[in-house]
């Protein structure tokens, strides 16, 4: 049986996204945080979406609901970067700009 290494302990409490840096607070004392270009979604994102997050698994992973984006606690610590391909992320971000023309 494997366990993952995220626990409560480890789990996130706070999430914070700018202009340069995912920045995760967990529930042991550490900041993890991340270059905003290693998460496309985000780096395209206003601020407003960023900001509009929850967390899930009991803290185990992120979740933004208007980007359709999930980032688990595990890939932060192991410093993964997204693995979304580029002709998914292209794709995404065509659809969002239709979707802002007619809006």
């Amino acid at each position: 049986m494997t366990t993952s290494p995220v626990d409560a302990t480890t789990a996130a409490e706070r999430v914070v996204v700018t202009d340069h840096a995912l920045t995760v607070e967990l529930g042991d004392g550490r900041r993890i945080s991340a270059p905003i270009e290693w998460y496309p979604r985000l780096a395209h994102a206003t601020q407003q979406e960023r900001d509009n997050w929850r967390l899930i698994g009991g803290g185990r992973g992120i979740h933004w609901g208007d980007l359709d984006e999930d980032i688990s606690i595990e890939n932060l610590l192991a410093e993964r970067r997204s693995t979304e391909s580029p002709t998914s992320f292209q794709r995404w971000l065509t659809g969002r700009t239709e979707r802002r023309t007619r809006a």
